[in-house]
């Protein structure tokens, strides 16, 4: 398998360095589509602080990716779902230091989650 960044040079905006307007996936075997993961401890509690929270989500999409024989390596989308805007500086370096600075095509979204207290939820899609 291999993975193609597409940034086109000119047409339409620029994409930044910790960012991919799209990802080329070429002769993938399998897929795997993770759901909003939250950053939920094992009794499905929420620390109370972002920061705990974004080392959560990473650590369940770690987990959730081995149990695929997958890592973060095999991440080529992903959505962030945040409470508030203002999560939106912590949730980029969490994620660029979980995916060790390489740009995949993300979103993030501001919305009001089902619980005050879940701050961030992520959706991934990974390739293998």
């Amino acid at each position: 398998m291999q993975m193609i960044s597409r940034n086109p040079k000119t047409g339409i905006y620029r994409a930044t360095p910790d960012y991919a307007h799209a990802m080329e996936v070429v002769r993938p075997e399998r897929f795997l589509f993770l759901s909003g993961t939250m950053g939920l401890d094992e009794a499905g509690q929420a620390p109370a602080t972002l920061d705990d929270q974004l080392a959560l989500v990473w650590r369940n999409i770690r987990h959730i990716l081995a149990e695929a024989e997958m890592s973060v390596d095999n991440i080529v989308r992903l959505t962030s779902y945040l409470r508030s805007a203002e999560y939106a500086t912590a949730n980029q370096q969490a994620r660029l230091a979980a995916l060790g600075q390489r740009p995949v095509p993300t979103t993030a979204i501001v919305v009001e989650t089902l619980r005050p207290d879940w701050l961030i939820e992520i959706e991934v899609v990974a390739a293998g």
